[in-house]
């Protein structure tokens, strides 16, 4: 094996121990590479390479328990997108502002948490994040000066730290990496300041500006420069209605279609219509001919469920929450080429006669099911009114839905829970027989099989995993009527009566929607010899069986020669801070929310794009938030177009001067050739996170320019000097333009203001993907426009307060917002102060900085002057209304027992039950009291 790399890159020192403690033989080889490679590069064999460092270091030290392989790969990515950023700004940067020491002192306290409580990271045993964190870490442990300001206070970090130091293999691994136990940095004892050109810092991206570039690309670097304009196509004009082309690229964009039962939360946004949109803006400057088509998901359960919670109709429900979800999508800058709805005659009619085709090809069969029956509602329970246990071994998820268990993500019939409960009342439902009709999977089971296996090679890995896990069993024929009212109706004598489950119709919203948008949705969605679609979609990885499994198979049943999706882009889920987002508990930071906050919808639209959960959960942070903007957008980014286009403003009249290329500018043409190629080749398969790494480092390529040019210095020199300094401003100046153009899929705003700035019209900033390259956008005497800041600090407090305002659910934030106060129990104000105390605790053993623990000191002061308060108002035995005899108190304990443990095995969450607990305990506190003084 292999591995590429270049100097002073602590990613390969990873890559080396994780090679030396798996005892696997390794050849280090200085970089020759061109093209979009990331460094450093394992090789294993022809076949078999790997472009990231974390999962190579898994490849070479994998985990042996796979029950633990999902933890590992959350932790490899929480390493890579949230520990390396901010380790390598902090050790690149000459001055560190508070809150990216804030931020990196939380997350060095997560890992000293988890070292507290086990030897290694993960447990008692050595793995993949252990490597990955320490490799990371190293720079600031060894340097005297980072190690005494960040690490002096997590004992744990320091033990560990030392434990593995001391390995045989980790120090092989240091010789091997720079000839010196302590690598690029000198000796342990005095280290100085780590040089890092090849960090990956949180305004970079893998490929590494060090790396020597060939003579080829040079080469290539000049054609394009000088001739790449005019090699573009020309711009495709979009038409009202959108229609395939004949000889162009035709895409059909889909976002996995929201319900219409809340608001939606950050993790859905990012998961669906923000991913679609960001991939749908590439295509547009790519010169595809692109459809992107979204819309409510509006029959269900989901739909009757919430009405019933508002006392209004379903249709009410639809009207109120579509115009919800169509405001919170224009303010994110969604692009929808259209954006409807499936509630209407187009969707019935042709659901309906999708149906009957593949009723009448034989793949529709009669059953009598037994369903679940509430008594007390006197209705059928569709899956969405009923919740229990997790029938699936292995799993046992408590609060599991009818139709699906979000834990494990397989599909489940409503009469296999365990411990069933009616949603609605909470009674326990008995079982009774019901004619329903269902769709034959098993029958379509081989054929969808032959169709992925061609397909899912260009599906994301969350997509792949999940498909694949459903074929581990043989397909079953699964129900697609139901009885409820609202839904479409089934077009069956002796069916009428009952509507489609909306697993079967949601999908074929997507076409519904493309009919009502263009009045001819089979040229979209049914195959043509006269030109070719290719369907995108994009979705969280809990709808990937109905987009794998569900649809496909019902196209392939009716064999009307339906356009499949060829490219399936799944996410796993955006966690919020410490918990979940979760639109039925209202938790998390939701669409409206985010207007809210005064944050530009861009810096939403950026921050979301970059802790995309591509390969694992990631998690949404506040002050993560916060430090990517401050960092990445107004310090890199925003700093380098303002200064480039205030230098040409100021110095040459707003005329972009002529560019005289030398062969180091060449070298930097091509060195950004390679972030382009990359960005280029990252959106083609879907890793929208890892392309924008490439925006940024085309960024900080341009500000090494500028700060190794030092154009201010040469301006003032000889006419020569003159000469480099007017091309390197020239130069920067297009860089700004080539920045506007890869940045438009994701910040829409930033990117038109930049096109005022630079006085260019929209449609010269273009890419060309099968050449992707740095042209010459702006002409020699272009004149631009007044140059102004893309971007504004956002202060601590600023998140502090946004941290507090959007943590509980959505209804206590209403009640506050109402100014009523919960009420708390003096248990549960006992109990709140333990836990801000231990907050408290650990911030002060972290940190003596006050300006970090103090505010969480004043809300702890909070709490005790409520205790006081409420203490002071407690009643005394003989003044509590309730039952004040034995009996009668045994009965009520007995009685409030039994509410509480139905309550314990209805909802894992304790804001919930907790208070039943405490009028418990209250009522054996009077039982004791009242036989002590008997």
């Amino acid at each position: 094996m292999k591995i590429y790399t270049n100097e002073n890159n602590t990613s390969t020192l990873k890559l080396l121990i994780a090679a030396n403690l798996a005892g696997k033989k390794v050849e280090l080889h200085n970089a020759s590479l061109t093209g979009p490679r990331a460094l450093p590069l394992l090789e294993v064999d022809e076949q078999l390479s790997f472009f990231s460092s974390n999962a190579a270091v898994q490849y070479l030290f994998p985990i042996l328990d796979l029950s633990e392989n999902g933890q590992c790969q959350q932790m490899q990515e929480w390493e890579a997108t949230r520990l390396l950023p901010a380790v390598a700004t902090v050790i690149t940067s000459k001055s560190v502002p508070s809150d990216l020491k804030q931020a990196l002192n939380s997350l060095l306290q997560t890992i000293n948490e988890h070292l507290g409580k086990h030897k290694y990271i993960l447990g008692e045993k050595l793995s993949a994040v252990d490597i990955s964190v320490w490799s990371t870490l190293y720079p600031l442990y060894y340097n005297k000066d980072y190690n005494q300001q960040y690490l002096s206070e997590f004992v744990n970090i320091k033990r560990w730290v030392e434990e593995l130091a001391g390995a045989k293999a980790v120090q092989e691994a240091l010789l091997q990496w720079n000839g010196s136990p302590s690598g690029p940095f000198g000796v342990s004892s005095a280290l100085g300041i780590p040089l890092l050109p090849s960090f990956i810092s949180p305004v970079g991206s893998p490929q590494e500006a060090d790396v020597g570039v060939s003579a080829e690309e040079i080469e290539a670097a000049k054609d394009n420069w000088i001739n790449g304009l005019s090699k573009l196509d020309k711009p495709l004009i979009q038409e009202k209605v959108v229609l395939p082309l004949k000889d162009r690229k035709n895409v059909l964009i889909t976002s996995a279609l929201p319900y219409v039962n809340n608001v939606p939360h950050l993790g859905n946004i990012i998961g669906c219509v923000l991913s679609a949109d960001i991939f749908a803006r590439y295509c547009r400057i790519c010169n595809y001919n692109t459809l992107f088509i979204c819309g409510t998901d509006e029959y269900g359960t989901a739909t009757e469920t919430k009405a019933l919670e508002e006392g209004v109709t379903p249709r009410q429900i639809c009207d109120k929450y579509f115009a919800i979800h169509d405001a919170v999508y224009k303010w994110f800058n969604i692009g929808f080429d259209y954006f409807g709805r499936t509630s209407t005659e187009e969707q019935t009619e042709i659901a309906q006669k999708i149906f009957v085709k593949l009723m009448d090809n034989g793949f529709v069969s009669k059953q009598s099911v037994e369903q679940l029956l509430c008594e007390n509602c006197d209705r059928f329970l569709a899956d969405r009114f009923v919740e229990g246990i997790c029938p699936h071994v292995g799993c046992g998820y408590e609060d599991a839905r009818g139709d699906q268990c979000d834990k494990c993500g397989k599909l489940i019939n409503a009469i296999e829970l365990v411990e069933p409960r009616c949603k609605v009342c909470g009674h326990r439902p008995i079982v009774k027989p019901s004619e329903q009709l269902f769709i034959e999977l098993g029958q379509l089971e081989s054929s969808l099989r032959s169709w992925i296996s061609t397909s899912e090679h260009q599906w994301s890995p969350p997509a792949r995993a999940v498909t694949r896990a459903w074929f581990r069993e043989p397909l079953h024929a699964r129900a697609v009527t139901r009885d409820l009212k609202w839904g479409v109706p089934v077009p069956i004598d002796g069916f009428r009566n009952k509507v489609f489950y909306v697993w079967f119709d949601a999908p074929i919203g997507y076409v519904s929607i493309t009919q009502t948008a263009t009045k001819a949705y089979e040229k979209w969605w049914k195959k043509d010899k006269d030109y070719d679609v290719k369907l995108y979609q994009f979705m969280a990885k809990d709808n990937v069986p109905f987009h794998a499994i569900m649809f496909p198979a019902t196209c392939l049943g009716i064999n009307e020669d339906y356009v499949l999706v060829s490219h399936l882009y799944a996410t796993e889920y955006l966690n919020y801070e410490e918990g979940k987002f979760s639109k039925s508990r209202g938790v998390g930071v939701f669409g409206t929310d985010a207007q809210d906050t005064g944050i530009p919808s861009d810096v939403w639209r950026f921050y979301l794009a970059s802790v995309r959960p591509e390969t694992s959960d990631s998690s949404f942070s506040w002050a993560e938030l916060g430090t990517r903007n401050n960092s990445e957008l107004l310090n890199n980014l925003g700093n380098f177009c303002h200064r480039s286009l205030s230098f040409c403003a100021n110095t040459f009249g707003g005329t972009v001067p002529e560019i005289k290329p030398t062969q180091a500018d060449y070298e930097l043409i091509a060195l950004v050739n390679r972030e382009i190629a990359a960005y280029v080749q990252h959106m083609e398969k879907g890793r929208l996170r890892e392309a924008l790494r490439n925006v940024l480092s085309v960024s900080r390529l341009g500000n090494q320019h500028m700060q190794s040019e030092q154009p201010w210095v040469l301006l003032k020199g000889s006419d020569d000097d003159k000469e480099r300094g007017a091309t390197a401003i020239g130069l920067c100046c297009q860089l700004v333009a080539l920045l506007a153009t890869l940045l438009s899929p994701y910040m829409p705003d930033t990117t038109r203001r930049l096109q005022e700035q630079l006085k260019l019209d929209p449609t010269v900033l273009r890419l060309q993907p099968n050449n992707p390259s740095f042209l010459q956008y702006l002409p020699v005497g272009h004149t631009i426009g007044k140059p102004e800041p893309l971007f504004v600090k956002i202060e601590a407090d600023l998140l502090d307060r946004l941290r507090v305002k959007y943590a509980g659910t959505q209804s206590e934030r209403a009640n506050k917002a109402n100014g009523e106060t919960p009420i708390l129990t003096a248990s549960e104000l006992e109990a709140a102060i333990a836990k801000q105390g231990e907050v408290v605790r650990k911030l002060k053993e972290t940190t003596k900085d006050k300006s970090v623990w103090q505010p969480e000191v004043n809300k702890l002061l909070e709490l005790k002057k409520q205790l006081v308060a409420v203490t002071a108002k407690q009643p005394t035995n003989q003044q509590i209304n309730g039952p004040s005899d034995v009996a009668s108190l045994e009965k009520a304990i007995a009685e409030q027992g039994d509410k509480v443990r139905k309550l314990k095995a209805s909802t894992k969450d304790k804001a919930v039950w907790q208070p039943e607990v405490n009028t418990l305990l209250d009522l054996k506190k009077q039982l004791a009291a009242l036989q002590i003084n008997k």
